[in-house]
């Protein structure tokens, strides 16, 4: 544990260190596009941060290769190699999209092909544990085109979330976090190595969303882009197909019987193939409705709306900060929630804990829908926003507000090109202290 938690720290640490002049790198190469219509942000923000995230990747694999508990992860396995491979090659072509716009169906042969890469190299999926039946091997093309499937799929769900400051960075690490105590009671409750190279890329993963996300929260002052966006979903992708295709669940079910009643007894504890899709519940569930709205107004499923999950919730009402802690709140739930059964699956305490935590996340969902009325007698034991006073004039102050701009428009702030509207605290414009919080339209 102490290794993994060097390798994590050291991948923080080389992720936000570099984050700083990548961002100013991006600014001195123009990777910075225009505001579009779907997008959120009032000001034009930097991208290209899958650098920095990049160079944590290669920074944890390097210590980890150099650590003596963990060396032995490159020494029995040639994983770590295919990730990096693969993920090379996607950084790439993230990279490269992030400047010049790359066609859609580019990059979606691109993931195809960084999934060959790991495939050729030996990460993909061998069998899967089914219930009630067992083990079933996979011919070796069946193995190959579901390895394939998954990757794509990973990279896509994490990419279509990634629509607010910080939304996809902090999924993906509560995601990992959740799949790296899950393969590290594998490895280590169990005895099983073949899970050891899962845990190092969980571990990596995290510390590359950790090291990020101190720039990317809101307000942002870099984007990962689709460099960084798909490179955190490939790493998610292959510690998900590491864990399922190579770790025999049987493995952990020598004294339970045959192989149907240990399937059967042991079903919550080797759940390699459930945890993946739990993980990226949310981010697999905005994908399918994306592809479903598309196509039902007959445009492509690629064409970019304002219809995804953290949209919805900005025209509910929820602030910008809310809508994306809303969302930790129900990945860590589905992720936290699955891994907690699946160690103590009898228990009936963890059903109706997640099952309250819902209720909760549902209220908080549509907390914006409900105006608090206060009585009158309670109003001083409550905040000055919630009594009926204060209400009337602050809507008093802006119908004034709103008058006097009518009246007198504001003169037109200078810009001067190619330096104000940076957002950061490094660009010379000023940025406002009081964002627009304009309720975000869909295009229909």
């Amino acid at each position: 544990m102490r290794e993994y938690l060097l390798t994590l720290c050291v991948t923080v640490a080389v992720t936000y260190l570099l984050t700083g002049p990548v961002r100013k790198f991006a600014i001195a190469v123009g990777a910075m596009p225009a505001i579009r219509a779907r997008d959120v942000h009032r000001e034009p923000t930097p991208r290209l941060g899958g650098i920095a995230m990049f160079g944590g990747l290669c920074a944890g694999l390097l210590v980890a290769d150099h650590l003596q508990n963990l060396n032995g992860v490159f020494e029995l396995s040639n994983e770590p190699r295919a990730l990096l491979s693969g993920a090379a090659l996607i950084w790439l072509v993230g990279v490269l999209d992030d400047k010049f716009e790359i066609d859609a169906l580019i990059k979606l042969g691109a993931q195809m092909i960084s999934a060959g890469v790991m495939v050729m190299q030996g990460l993909t999926i061998l069998w899967i544990p089914v219930p009630f039946i067992g083990t079933v091997a996979l011919t070796q093309w069946q193995g190959n085109l579901l390895t394939v499937a998954l990757v794509v799929i990973t990279i896509n769900a994490v990419n279509f979330v990634d629509g607010l400051d910080g939304l996809a960075a902090g999924m993906v690490c509560i995601a990992s976090c959740a799949f790296f105590l899950y393969a590290y009671r594998i490895w280590f409750g169990y005895g099983i190595e073949a899970a050891a190279p899962a845990t190092l890329f969980a571990a990596i993963l995290m510390g590359m969303c950790l090291g990020f996300l101190p720039h990317n929260m809101h307000p942002a002052r870099i984007f990962m882009g689709d460099s960084g966006s798909m490179l955190i979903g490939l790493v998610l992708a292959a510690a998900a197909i590491s864990i399922t295709g190579q770790v025999d669940p049987d493995a952990m079910a020598l004294f339970a019987g045959g192989e149907r009643n240990a399937t059967h007894a042991m079903l919550p504890v080797f759940i390699p193939l459930l945890l993946p899709l739990t993980i990226i519940a949310i981010p697999m569930a905005d994908l399918v409705l994306a592809i479903v709205r598309r196509t039902w107004k007959g445009q492509s499923p690629f064409a970019a709306d304002r219809g995804h999950l953290h949209h919805r919730l900005l025209e509910l009402g929820h602030s910008h900060s809310r809508a994306v802690l809303i969302m930790y709140f129900w990945s860590g739930l589905i992720a936290y929630g699955a891994v907690a059964y699946s160690v103590h699956s009898t228990s009936m305490w963890i059903v109706l804990a997640i099952a309250a935590l819902s209720a909760v996340g549902l209220i908080l969902l549509l907390l914006p829908r409900f105006t608090p009325r206060t009585p009158r007698w309670a109003e001083s034991l409550v905040p000055p926003r919630y009594r009926h006073s204060a209400r009337r004039a602050e809507a008093a102050a802006e119908a004034a507000a709103r008058e006097a701009t009518a009246i007198e428009p504001a003169p037109a702030r200078p810009v001067v090109a190619g330096v104000s509207g940076v957002n950061g605290a490094t660009a010379v414009g000023a940025r406002s202290r009081f964002p627009d919080r304009r309720k975000a339209e869909s295009t229909r």
